[in-house]
Parts: C-alpha cells; sequence; structure tokens
C-alpha cells in the first residue's frame, strides 16, 4: 500500500474512532503476536511482560522531535508519581519505541540520557512495532493491558503540540486513563486525536519519478530552511543531512502546507518585505512530489554544497563593541513556561556613538525563540523614540542600516535584554550577546529611531473570538521615512493590520492574517516609506479569547493591559529615520532659544498628541500621567523624558512641548 493511501487509510479510522469511541470504551484488541513480543531495548536488555504490572503503556518518540523531547520528560514523570504510590506502583509498565530511521541506537542512548529517561526504549527499525500498532505521531501512546485490550490511545495532554506550547495543560487525557484504570473504572475518554512529529514511512522511491533531492529539493530547502535547521540551531534537524531530511519528509510537507514554515505571516498582497521568508507555489509542489514519490537522494553529484553560514558575526566587519546579557549564564529548565526575563547591562560608554549594525548571537540557540534589546539612556539627555537597538529572531538577518543611516547610542547609556525562551527538554544555560559596529557621526546623515503606538485601555471579554483594538500613531517626524515595523502582542494575538492616513484615504502598509506570538517579526519595507504626506499611521489588532486558540491561557477570563503572557498588550514598533539636519536644528532651537517653543503656539499635531496621551493613561483623572499609570513601555524608555521637571508626573504641557521640539518647531 502506498504511503499517501496508507495515511489516508489511518486518518479515516482515527476520525472514525474519535466519532465512536471517543467518549466511551475502547473495544480494540493489541496487534496479533505484538502483545506478547519479546523485544530488545539499545541497552541490550529484554523487552516484555514483568510480574506485577497490570498495564503498558505504548509510547512511540523520536530524538529530534521537540513535541516529543517535551513529552519523553512528561511520561518520566508520570511513571515516577505512579511508583511513588504504595497502592500503584509496580502497576504500569512504560515502553518507548522510536520508529525513525535517521535516529539511530546511539542517538536514542543520548536522547534517553538528556531527558533523564529510565524505562526502556526500543529502536523500531523495520517500523514493524508502530504499524502495527498503527501508530501515526511521535508522542502517541497507547495504553494496553496483559490480556491484549486497549483502554486508551492518543496524546498524552493537550499543553504541547508541533507549534503550539501552553502554559499548562487543560486536559490530562493519560494520566486520567491510567488513574482510572488503576481504581478499576474505564476512563471517560479513550481516544484522542495524536499530537507530535509525523513518522515518515520507509518506502522504495519511484524509479521513474525526475524529482530528486539532490538535483531539485536541496537547492530550495537550502534557500528557505538552512539558517534554522542545521547543527547547534533552533530547528529540529539538520537539512544538510539527506539520512534526516528523508526521516522528516512528510513532517516537512505538513508544515509547509499548514503555513508554520518558513515563518512568515506578512499577507503577500499588501507590502513588500526584503526579509520575507515565503516560499513560491511552484517550490512548494516541487517539495510535495518529492515526498510522495518516496524522498529520492537522486546522484550525489547533482547536490549543491551546502551553505556556508557562518556561525559568528554577520556584519559587514567584526564588532567595534561585544556586550554580553549579564555576567553569568541564565539557566533554562528542560520543560514548562520560561516568562519573558530582563537583563540590564552598562556597556560603559563614555561618548555618544552611532550604530550602522547590530547583532544578537544567542548562546544557546536550541532554546533562545527571540531577543530584543533597548537603549536605556540616561534620565537628563534628550532622545528620540523609545530605545529599540536590535532583535534576534532565528532566521532574521543581522540589523544594517542603509549608508549614511545610523542609531544613536548615548554616553551613560544601558543596553536591556528581553530574552524569550523555549524549553526543549533538557537543563541548559544562555548567554546571549549583542555586536555593533559604528560609524563616524559625521558621516551621519539620517538618525534611526523607534516610535510606538499602542492602546492599553481595553479589555477583552471571556471567549470571544475576534475583539479588535485600535492604536494610532498621529505624531510623524518631520521629513520622516518608515524603515520597518514590528507588531507586538501576546498569547491571544489573533491578526494585525497596519494603514497610512492621508486626504484621500487609507492604504494597507502591512497586514498579518495570522499572528504567531512565537515568530516576532520585524517587517523591513523593501523601500523606505516617505512619512511627510501621511497625517498618521493607524493599526488594528484582533484578539482570539475563545477555546480555539491553541494558546490561550484562560478563555473564561476578562483580559487586559500587562506586562505577562497571560495578560496582553497592542502595541506596534515603528522604525523611522530622520534627515539629522532638522534634528540638529530643533536641538539648536532649544540650546539657544529656549522661549521660542513656548512663546509659539502649539501645533494641532501636539495638542492632539498630548490630550490622547492623557486621555488613555491618566487612571486617577488628576490631568497628568504619574509614572505607576504609565504603560511599562513608556516607564521604562519615555519617561525620563517626558517628564522634563523630574517630578514623577508628565503633564500635558510636557508633552505638548516634547513632541514640537522634536518636530523641529
Amino acid at each position: 500500500m502506498s504511503n499517501c493511501y496508507r495515511n489516508l487509510r489511518l486518518g479515516i479510522l482515527a476520525v472514525l474512532s474519535l466519532l465512536v469511541l471517543g467518549a466511551g470504551p475502547l473495544h480494540a484488541e493489541a496487534p496479533p503476536a505484538q502483545n506478547d513480543a519479546v523485544w530488545e531495548d539499545v541497552a541490550g536488555q529484554k523487552v516484555a511482560w514483568q510480574e506485577g504490572p497490570r498495564f503498558r503503556v505504548m509510547a512511540f518518540l523520536g530524538c529530534e522531535c521537540p513535541v516529543a523531547r517535551l513529552y519523553g520528560v512528561r511520561l518520566q514523570e508520570l511513571a515516577d508519581a505512579i511508583d511513588r504510590s504504595p497502592a500503584s506502583k509496580g502497576s504500569v509498565q512504560w515502553v518507548g519505541v522510536i520508529s525513525n530511521s535517521h535516529d539511530s541506537a546511539e542517538d536514542i542512548r543520548a536522547f534517553a540520557k538528556d531527558l533523564g529517561i529510565q524505562f526502556p526504549i526500543i529502536k523500531d527499525a523495520d517500523q514493524s512495532i508502530a504499524k502495527a500498532w498503527q501508530a501515526t505521531r511521535t508522542a502517541e501512546v497507547v495504553v494496553v493491558d496483559r490480556q491484549g485490550l486497549i483502554h486508551y490511545r492518543g496524546r498524552i495532554d493537550d499543553q504541547y503540540a508541533p507549534g503550539v506550547k501552553r502554559s499548562k495543560s487543560l486536559h490530562s487525557e493519560l494520566n486520567d486513563a491510567l488513574v482510572a484504570l488503576l481504581e478499576g473504572r474505564e476512563p471517560s475518554v479513550t481516544v484522542t486525536e495524536p499530537t507530535g512529529c509525523l513518522i515518515t514511512w520507509e518506502t522504495d522511491p519511484s524509479s521513474d519519478n525526475p524529482i530528486t533531492f539532490a538535483k531539485d529539493v536541496a537547492p530550495v530547502l537550502y534557500r528557505h530552511c538552512a539558517e534554522c535547521h542545521r547543527s547547534g540551531e533552533i530547528g529540529p534537524f539538520d537539512i544538510t543531512d539527506f539520512n534526516e531530511v528523508r526521516g522528516w519528509a512528510e513532517m516537512i510537507l505538513e508544515v509547509i502546507d499548514s503555513g508554520r514554515m518558513p515563518p512568515w505571516h506578512a499577507d503577500p498582497n499588501h507590502g513588500s518585505f526584503k526579509n520575507t521568508r515565503s516560499m513560491k507555489h511552484e517550490e512548494i509542489e516541487l517539495v510535495r512530489t518529492w515526498v510522495r514519490a518516496g524522498a529520492p537522494m537522486g546522484r550525489i553529484e547533482d547536490a549543491p554544497t551546502p551553505p556556508a553560514i557562518a556561525s559568528g558575526w554577520r556584519l559587514e566587519r567584526d564588532p567595534d563593541l561585544i556586550v554580553d546579557m549579564r555576567k553569568t549564564p541564565y539557566s533554562i529548565p528542560a520543560t514548562g513556561t520560561v516568562e519573558y526575563q530582563y537583563f540590564v547591562v552598562d556597556p560603559k560608554l563614555t561618548e555618544d556613538r552611532w550604530v550602522s549594525a547590530a547583532q544578537v548571537i544567542p548562546g544557546d540557540a536550541a532554546v533562545v525563540h527571540h531577543a530584543i534589546v533597548f537603549i536605556r539612556p540616561p534620565d537628563d539627555v534628550d532622545f528620540q523614540g523609545i530605545g529599540w537597538l536590535t532583535a534576534y529572531v532565528p532566521g532574521q538577518m543581522a540589523t544594517r542600516f542603509p549608508e549614511g543611516y545610523a542609531r544613536r547610542l548615548p554616553a551613560g547609556s544601558k543596553l536591556v535584554f528581553q530574552m524569550h525562551y523555549t524549553p526543549n527538554g533538557r537543563e541548559t544555560q544562555d548567554l546571549s550577546k549583542i555586536g555593533m559596529t559604528f560609524v563616524d557621526e559625521k558621516k551621519v546623515t539620517h538618525e534611526v529611531f523607534t516610535l510606538a503606538g499602542l492602546d492599553q485601555d481595553f479589555e477583552i471579554p471571556p471567549g470571544v473570538s475576534d475583539h479588535r483594538v485600535e492604536g494610532r500613531l498621529n505624531r510623524l517626524p518631520t521629513n520622516g521615512e518608515l524603515l520597518a515595523v514590528s507588531p507586538h502582542m501576546h498569547l491571544r494575538g489573533k491578526s494585525f493590520e497596519l494603514r497610512s492616513r492621508d486626504t484621500s484615504g487609507e492604504t494597507v502598509l502591512l497586514r498579518v492574517p495570522r499572528y504567531d506570538f512565537n515568530w516576532q517579526h520585524t517587517y523591513e519595507f523593501s523601500d523606505r516609506i516617505p512619512l511627510g504626506k501621511f497625517d498618521g499611521l493607524d493599526f488594528t489588532v484582533s484578539f482570539d479569547n475563545s477555546t480555539g486558540n491553541p494558546f490561550n491561557p484562560d478563555p473564561e477570563e476578562y483580559v487586559m493591559w500587562g506586562d505577562q503572557t497571560w495578560e496582553e498588550m497592542a502595541v506596534a514598533f515603528f522604525e523611522v529615520a530622520r534627515p539629522r539636519t532638522v534634528q540638529e536644528s530643533a536641538r539648536s532651537s532649544d540650546t539657544n532659544s529656549s522661549t521660542a517653543s513656548q512663546s509659539s503656539e502649539p501645533s494641532a499635531k501636539a495638542v492632539a498628541y498630548a490630550d490622547e496621551f492623557i486621555r488613555s493613561m491618566d487612571r486617577d483623572g488628576d490631568g497628568k500621567v504619574s509614572r505607576e499609570e504609565a504603560t511599562s513601555v513608556v516607564r521604562d524608555f519615555s519617561f525620563p523624558r517626558l517628564d522634563r521637571d523630574q517630578d514623577r508626573y508628565i503633564t500635558r504641557e510636557e508633552l505638548i512641548q516634547a513632541v514640537d521640539e522634536r518636530r523641529g518647531r
């Protein structure tokens, strides 16, 4: 039977099982000769029914599958918990099975050691065990008794799946099934849809298929995937190793078809971006044809040379300054959710520097999902924007500005590392760092800085699947250019749209129909967009607080603005540039004619901005914004500059003055 038809048959059986058997007893028997089989694990020990166990958990795993690695730890925890109870000790036997052709016995032993797995693991070399039990994914489990009756089949719980990491599980079907069985009851849920990475079945490649890995597929995968899918990076396999690629062929096709890979979420119908990662339709179809033909290798001499991707700095030259995020590494646990971590470091700058390029290198790329570095200038320094310096996202290139463009790093500034970690099944440590190249100030024609548009005055009702919040950036710099935009929401973020506004109406600049919190993209426009003709930039974010959102921490909660991931944010960061001549004129006016801006009439835009700022943040209605009332973005990066008299309050007059000075009035 072909791989395609077999998967279809198994899919139909799974659906029928869910419909017919999911809520009641699972009247199915173990495959003939499998339940009483005697296997040998990778340690050379015999695996058979022992004296004592009433039930056996068959756990299908994979050495590199992120979901299987997380659940490998979970399975051992469950096994230990059962054996700690005198009433259930020795009642359950645990057997791991790895059927991936590319996972060697040595890989499996290392996998078990890394995750602390004590139960035996079998190398299913011919995939006969997985086929007999009709397993389709790693992290799929089957619970069977000594008589061969299957009592549960499916996922372990609902915390993890490809592309999904909840902060905690809402349903723990395997644990619930074992508790029921050990108490002499049938589980209330006996079948669930398995989660994890697809098992690719070994088949003889089609001899008449013209599409091969060497000639056709390798160039596509090298172009789109090698940045992350190689040794030591966050991707779970090495794209330059054909045996690994073939073993992951079905999963590669699934993540491409679902839009999860390559990670890119901009609608191609709106805007052009120089850092886009999208695959063309013909490239996807080429990969599909290759997978369906059995993933043939082709002639080795046709294979391209694997891309030589530098593992270190990817700047135009060695960095002029390298700063570690802290003095000692930060420890990341094997499992669970790690909230955003913030590290503040002093680079000890004694003079202003102008940053022409910057890059963050993660200490352990396998667990650093993204990092953002902010500039925190001294309180008494006049500074543009909120202080964004650069960001790291797997597969995203280092920040490089056009010639003549640079970001100011004032003397005495500190750097704030915002780190997002994703545990991968093993305890590890990270010590990320940033490298920067500087340019002579005399060569800087445009200063680059970051503005933030936000709305924190919202409340998302429980259960709603499309709650929309509007944001606006009215204060656009004179002669400014828009270089890039970075949307930011948390786990309930669903979509984002950015529009320019002028007298003729609105134009969509960026649309992100499927926002993904796990990928904090910066969308870099192919061409710099002049801001002078716009009256403002508007954006709409949508939140999904329903049960249909697999990331949702709690669909029954009202959700408001907050820093934690179970709260929400509606923010857009805008990378803009402005000719230095305009800025220098404004600063000169402030220094030499400090009364000029005070004696002139404030601009309408400054007044509108100040009124909106006060309206959105002044919670006690006293007409000014205290440090406690300000959002975390304003508090951390803008408050010292807006609070001109340093009395811990931002007044309407201070806001108007700050806006007009930056506009060169």
